[in-house]
């Protein structure tokens, strides 16, 4: 059975929903080790909604040879419409907007862009307080 994964990322602990093709709810779990509680189950997708704290987990589930993808939290109408919202609530659709192929995607730099990209943030950071 494969399994489509929507996770609310916060930064000391993840929700995570698990769907299985059909879209019937698998499990949902407050989670602080994701990659983990993945292996337990047939990952076709993995879902995440773009945050401040999502990088460092997008990166190990990427290096685990998980398929992530990223959604654009602006585009993500589903959620930010929600009626009642919640971490539950949140997880469980991004989980079906992955399941359907239907969540708008956010660019996320291969690891050298984002090395670089620190590396000029850092930079102009010295420069400003130098300043």
């Amino acid at each position: 059975m494969s399994a489509y994964i929507g996770l609310d990322v916060h930064k000391d602990w993840t929700f995570a929903t698990v769907l299985d093709q059909s879209g019937r709810v698998v499990a949902q779990r407050k989670l602080a080790n994701v990659p983990s509680f993945l292996e337990k189950f047939n990952v076709e997708k993995i879902g995440l909604e773009s945050s401040t704290y999502i990088v460092p987990l997008y990166r190990a589930l990427v290096d685990r040879g998980f398929r992530v993808e990223v959604g654009h939290p602006k585009k993500t109408r589903y959620i930010a419409e929600a009626r009642i919202k919640s971490d539950k609530v949140d997880s469980k659709a991004i989980a079906e907007l992955v399941r359907l192929d239907a969540l708008p995607q956010s660019y996320m730099p291969p690891p050298e862009i984002a090395a670089l990209r620190e590396k000029v943030r850092r930079f102009l950071v010295r420069q400003r307080a130098q300043a």
